[in-house]
């Protein structure tokens, strides 16, 4: 039996278990199960050298998952080609309401081979670290955010509302100082709240201090400063979007990079009548989130801040001057679209979807030290 050029091997990737199926680029073959093998680099090693026999070549592919990208990274250092693939781009028929590890690896495999498949991208393992180093620092921010909520809440229940104060500034924390309870229950709770807002607040300035000094080693980080000539984009934005998105220089027009991010309007139209809806909201979440952010910054009139000032010193005038008309241009769309009574939150969103095509513009022909990925 002569071997087969190509064989597409589907793998289902649990923390345990991974389940397997395969089948070969010879359009009459079916798709056959092998079954289920542990989780580790062990005994996937023994199942890609017995698949060796079947073909010249190996394709393997997996879902994207809370397993990462070890694997993808573990079978390219052995030369074998690797697909990881989004769930939610993989094709699955309307009627089709039966869900199994072995149905989901026979059918990787089985529609790799007609073609049907695309893989995301995957970042490199220093741009990965840089992101988990960003998303710790959002969960510790998270924290904080907690913290303080329940601090103010068992002020509240006790008679201490913070209404009419600038909540965090020097004056509110000696006006905590001067609170006291007549029960020591309360006074040691009231503590304990305190220290916890204390101590998360100093975790997170840890973090953004690390996070700092990281950055300047970063082979994106000239983009980041790059960016950061934009009004709303400051530093930690600039960091979380080229952590969360990679290589801009992969998508191939403006579009393609707001559809990532799902902020472009869903659509359901069919024959005469055409209805719009929400934005799809699929994509990167993190991303998404910083962009909306950013474009509250519009609503303001068009300036440049002593802020924007200083982090554009360093930069050409022709980019501060490509800075000025991307602001004056979202400043008289935020202010139009308002005054057609549009609601704050789509405006707002209309906004940050034109502001990441700017931010595309400027990452086109970055130079950096790695080529460019496809898409």
């Amino acid at each position: 039996m002569s071997k087969a050029n190509t064989l597409f091997i589907g793998l289902d990737v649990h923390k345990e278990t991974t389940d397997v199926a395969w089948v070969s680029d010879k359009p009459a073959d079916t798709v056959h199960y092998h079954g289920t093998v542990p989780t580790n680099l062990r005994s996937l090693d023994k199942l890609f050298k017995n698949q060796t026999a079947k073909a010249s070549k190996l394709c393997v592919i997996y879902e994207a998952g809370p397993c990462g990208f070890w694997l993808y990274r573990h079978l390219l250092r052995r030369g074998i080609e690797c697909w990881v693939v989004a769930p939610a781009l993989i094709p699955k028929a309307p009627g089709d309401r039966v869900k199994t590890d072995k149905r989901d690896a026979m059918t990787l495999a089985r529609l790799a081979r007609s073609g049907d498949l695309k893989s995301i991208y995957v970042p490199d393992e220093r741009d990965e670290a840089i992101r988990d180093l960003i998303r710790c620092r959002e969960d510790a921010m998270l924290d904080l955010r907690q913290a303080r909520q329940r601090l103010k809440s068992f002020l509240l229940r006790h008679g201490h509302p913070c209404s009419g104060r600038q909540h965090w500034t020097e004056a509110y924390r000696r006006h905590l100082a001067d609170i006291s309870f007549p029960e020591s229950a309360s006074k040691i709770t009231f503590q304990h709240y305190i220290h916890t807002v204390t101590e998360r607040y100093e975790r997170l300035q840890r973090l953004e201090l690390e996070l700092q000094s990281l950055a300047e080693c970063w082979r994106w980080y000239p983009l980041v400063q790059r960016l950061t000539v934009l009004r709303g984009v400051r530093f930690l934005s600039a960091m979380t979007l080229l952590a969360e998105l990679g290589d801009l220089r992969r998508f191939a027009s403006p579009r393609s990079l707001m559809n990532f991010v799902g902020l472009t309007p869903s659509e359901r139209s069919s024959g005469q009548r055409e209805r719009r809806g929400g934005i799809t909201k699929c994509g990167n979440g993190h991303a998404r989130r910083i962009l909306i952010e950013s474009a509250w910054a519009y609503r303001f009139p068009a300036r440049v801040s002593r802020e924007l000032e200083s982090r554009q010193q360093t930069h050409s005038i022709k980019l501060q001057t490509r800075s000025w008309e991307v602001q004056q241009r979202l400043c008289r769309r935020f202010h139009a679209l308002k005054a057609r009574g549009k609601e704050y939150n789509k405006v707002v969103t209309a906004v940050a979807r034109e502001l990441t095509g700017y931010i595309w513009d400027l990452a086109q022909g970055f130079d950096a030290e790695k080529p460019i990925q496809a898409f």
